[in-house]
């Protein structure tokens, strides 16, 4: 989810979730260390829980960053084992690491150390030629016995030769049932199944196995699924899921006030093309915040324009 799951990003699926757990996009150890940790750890105190996910394998400089995380705010600190890119992979950390599964131990104990927030682990079930359950089990036992207790498991292998970050999202198949067992053998360990969850009755179902389910692309290219998934799985006495036109006006307080700090209409509006997907005026939402909300002094009326032509196009829908 890197370059997606930003501080705007997170503040929108807030509106639609207020249970979930959001996390930010990987992060790098060396940038907190390097650039301006500043700015690279801020977020809205309406995200929270909100985790921060880290990418790095020197255990001094993931504590460092760690701390760096807590003293921002963060509710847990999150490793990430499961990224496939090139430029992670030449930096030596995520999904490769699965080959070293006490170089992860390590900068497990040492982040644990170091903060007083939960350290957790995100990973694949297997990488490469390591596409076994007895595989998956010797790197999560090495956390286990590191004193890890969540793990987050995307389950598919990465192909880290021969196949695209885009390619590994979709082209691994899935195993739900690696992960159902991995839960079996570990029973302390809490859980969470990752990957190819699209419905409320795939995430109900996944939860007989297991203790929760992370939602990746789908939450972003339909963020409502958010909204339809707090209503199944939470119970609330006192919230009920706002229609989509209701989320765009509780957003435009927060565009405003982002606008006048100088930031561009569309670093926002990015992130809500999909609002309206398979709701009348999906189409036009998006072709008018993608033509105008990018052009120089694009403000709030863009958006107000934009949400206009939904309802215009849900009047014609409604009458034919």
């Amino acid at each position: 989810m890197m370059d997606w799951t930003d501080r705007h990003c997170r503040f929108f699926l807030r509106l639609l979730s207020p249970s979930a757990r959001l996390y930010t996009e990987m992060i790098t150890a060396a940038a907190l260390a390097h650039g301006d940790a500043q700015k690279l750890l801020q977020f809205d105190t309406a995200e929270h829980p909100v985790a921060l996910q880290l990418g790095g394998s020197d255990p001094k400089m993931m504590a460092d960053a760690a701390a760096l995380g807590a003293k921002a705010g963060y509710d847990e600190i999150n490793i990430n084992v499961g990224c496939p890119s090139g430029r992670v992979q030449s930096g030596a950390f995520g999904a490769c690491l699965m080959s070293s599964p006490d170089v992860v131990a390590n900068c497990f104990q040492e982040m644990s150390a170091a903060v007083e927030v939960p350290v957790t682990v995100k990973t694949r079930i297997g990488i490469d030629d390591y596409d076994s359950y007895e595989f998956l089990q010797e790197f999560v036992q090495a956390l286990y016995a590191a004193g890890c207790t969540t793990l987050i498991v995307h389950a598919r292998i990465a192909i880290l030769q021969g196949l695209s970050p885009k390619d590994n999202r979709s082209v691994p198949p899935l195993d739900y049932a690696r992960v159902y067992q991995l839960k079996r053998e570990f029973p302390d360990l809490n859980i969470v199944l990752n990957g190819g969850i699209a419905t409320t009755e795939q995430a109900l179902a996944h939860l007989a196995h297991v203790d929760g389910v992370m939602i990746g692309r789908k939450a972003y290219h339909e963020p409502y699924f958010l909204a339809e998934l707090e209503g199944a799985l939470f119970e609330h006495d006192d919230w009920h899921a706002p229609s989509r036109h209701q989320l765009v006006e509780s957003m435009i307080p927060y565009i405003e006030r982002q606008l006048t700090r100088g930031v561009a209409l569309h670093n926002i509006t990015r992130h809500l093309l999909g609002l309206f997907a398979g709701q009348p005026g999906a189409r036009a939402w998006r072709r008018h915040l993608s033509e105008y909300a990018h052009r120089p002094g694009a403000g709030i009326d863009v958006m107000y324009a934009a949400l206009a032509r939904t309802k215009k196009t849900e009047v014609i829908a409604r009458r034919a």
